[in-house]
C-alpha cells in the first residue's frame, strides 16, 4: 500500500514510521532539520513500548511530489487542515483514502469543502508523544491507537481492509460502529489541555490539588452537557469514565496544546475549547471553564499568529 504521511511530528511520525517498518511504501511530509534528517537517516522512535529504527525513507517538503497514495494519514495541527486541503487533492485518486487523526470534530468539515466526502473517513488517535529532537520522535504516554470510521456510520470493505494494514503493522486501531460519538469524546476530553496551559500544570499536578480537579471535572460536564443537546449518544458515565483515564496518565506528561501555548506557538485552541465556547452560544449551553481556558488563552495565540506570520 502506498502511504502518504501528511505532518511528521509525534502522531505521524510514529504511526509512520510502524507502517514503513511493515513493508508499506510510506512517503514523510516534514520540514527544515527534521525533513533533513529523515531524508539522511531515518526515524528513531523511542517509545515506552520499545524503541526501533527505521532507514532509508522517502521524505518530502511538499506534498504535490509524493504522488497518488492509497491511505493519506494527516498528522497536521487541525488549524492545518485548511492550508492543505486544496493541495492534497493532487494525490488523491477515486481509490484513495484520506484519514484525518485531528483533535475537535471539524476535520471532516473542513476537508470536504475541498476533497470528495467518499475519499474521507472519520477518525482519531490516542498517543502522547513528539518531537524529541530533528528525526526522533518520543512516545512517553498511552497505547497508541487509531479508531476510524465511515462518516455515515455504515460497515465496509475497506475500513476492514485499513484495520489488516494496521494490524500487520502492529498498530492498535479499532473500526468504529458511530465515528461521531468517538469523536466527540476524545474532544471533550482533550479540551482539559487548555487547562494544563493555563495553570501551568501536568496532569499529574492539575489532577491532584482539589481546586484543579474540580475544574477539570466541571470542564468534562460541560462538553458533555453540550454532547447532549446536540444529540451525540455518549454513554451517561462519560465523565467519570474520562476522569479515571486521565488519572491514568503519567504525571509528568502534558499535551501537545499545552507545549504549544507555553512555547508561544500557534495552538489547536480555536479547534478545543473555542469550540466548546462557540458551539455553546449556538445551542444554548453554559461553558463558563470553557470560556475561561479560551479567553485567557486568545492573547496569546493571537500573539503567536502574529509571530508566524
Amino acid at each position: 500500500m502506498k502511504i502518504a504521511i501528511i505532518g511528521t511530528g509525534g502522531v505521524g511520525g510514529y504511526f509512520g514510521a510502524k507502517l514503513a517498518q511493515a513493508g508499506n511504501d510510506v512517503t514523510f511530509l516534514a520540514r527544515g532539520e527534521h525533513l533533513n534528517a529523515i531524508r539522511n537517516n531515518g526515524l528513531t522512535v523511542k517509545s515506552i513500548l520499545g524503541d526501533f529504527h527505521v532507514n532509508n525513507l522517502n521524505a518530502t517538503a511538499t506534498i504535490h511530489e509524493i504522488g497518488q497514495a492509497d491511505l493519506i494519514l494527516l498528522g497536521v495541527k487541525a488549524w492545518q487542515i485548511k492550508e492543505i486541503r486544496n493541495d492534497l487533492k493532487s494525490i488523491i485518486y477515486s481509490g484513495s483514502i484520506v484519514l484525518p487523526l485531528q483533535n475537535g470534530v471539524l476535520a471532516v468539515e473542513e476537508l470536504k469543502e475541498s476533497i470528495d466526502i467518499s475519499n474521507i473517513l472519520g477518525g482519531l488517535c490516542r498517543i502522547i508523544s513528539k518531537i524529541e529532537s530533528p528525526g526522533v520522535i518520543n512516545h512517553f504516554g498511552i497505547t497508541p491507537t487509531i479508531v476510524f470510521g465511515e462518516i455515515d456510520k455504515s460497515e465496509s470493505e475497506r475500513t476492514q481492509d485499513l484495520k489488516a494494514i494496521f494490524d500487520q503493522a502492529g498498530i492498535n486501531s479499532q473500526v468504529s460502529k458511530d465515528i461521531e460519538s468517538d469523536l466527540w469524546k476524545k474532544f471533550i476530553s482533550i479540551c482539559v489541555s487548555g487547562l494544563l496551559a493555563v495553570t501551568k500544570t501536568t496532569y499529574g499536578e492539575l489532577r491532584e490539588l482539589n481546586e484543579t480537579r474540580q475544574m477539570m471535572i466541571d470542564l468534562l460536564n460541560e462538553g458533555y452537557a453540550l454532547s447532549q443537546k446536540i444529540g451525540v449518544k455518549i454513554e451517561p458515565d462519560y465523565v467519570d469514565k474520562s476522569v479515571s483515564f486521565i488519572d491514568s496518565f503519567p504525571s509528568n506528561s502534558t499535551s501537545s496544546l499545552t507545549r504549544d501555548v507555553w512555547e508561544c506557538r500557534p495552538s489547536e485552541i480555536d479547534y478545543q475549547n473555542g469550540t466548546i465556547v462557540r458551539l455553546g452560544e449556538k445551542y444554548g449551553v453554559a461553558t463558563p471553564v470553557n470560556k475561561f481556558v479560551y479567553s485567557c488563552i486568545l492573547p496569546m495565540e493571537l500573539k503567536a499568529r502574529k509571530l508566524r506570520n
